[in-house]
């Protein structure tokens, strides 16, 4: 069984939208199985593209430039969609005067692409608001 790979599990109700918790675990080797309500982590929200960018972010000791190099985007997407995941996981710093002047950088239409890259809103929505 360690070679089967491991859905990313959903974080959210499908019926009414709120918080899902784990209420089973399970051993792959023995079979041993426990039932309870376990606590989920702050980042198991977080879907595989915005786990992608975390680990590229950390691993480049949060080097913007390098991630946006590795994500093959511009460093204001790359900005854009790392905000989009601290917003996510409820960490957006609050905004000052010097961080509205550096938003202020940030083009349009970069914004909209890290809104399609955060899931906030569709490709044809982009589309709709790029044409």
């Amino acid at each position: 069984m360690a070679g089967h790979s491991l859905y990313h599990a959903p974080a959210d109700c499908p019926v009414c939208g709120d918080d899902l918790i784990t209420t089973r675990k399970g051993c792959r080797t023995c079979g041993t199985q426990i039932t309870g309500e376990f606590a989920s982590c702050e980042f198991c929200s977080l879907g595989e593209a915005e786990l992608q960018l975390l680990r590229v972010f950390l691993s480049s000791r949060g080097n913007l430039r390098e991630v946006g190099k590795f994500l093959e985007v511009s460093y204001p997407t790359a900005r854009a969609r790392l905000d989009a995941v601290l917003d996510k996981l409820g960490l957006a710093p609050q905004s000052t005067d010097d961080a509205e002047d550096d938003d202020a950088e940030v083009s349009a239409e970069d914004q909209i692409l890290a809104r399609v890259a955060a899931g906030e809103i569709t490709p044809e929505v982009a589309q709709q608001l790029l044409g």
